[in-house]
């Protein structure tokens, strides 16, 4: 069971639009037929440009 909860009203709605730019810009068309390495490479870029969005929240609130 996952403990992952969405904090902000539309963010689900926001990571999906993100996943699918992502996976536009990759050139990756997302689903089962699709390798697990592919589809692994837009989860990976998520994270990457979620974790630098939040490094410069933090920054900017300094």
């Amino acid at each position: 069971m996952t403990n992952n909860r969405l904090v902000a009203s539309g963010s689900k709605q926001a990571i999906e639009q993100l996943k699918y730019e992502i996976a536009r810009e990759l050139g990756v068309t997302l689903g089962a037929d699709t390798s697990s390495r592919l589809n692994g490479t837009v989860g990976g870029e998520m994270t990457r440009r979620l974790v630098k969005l939040g490094e410069q929240s933090l920054n900017y609130r300094k």
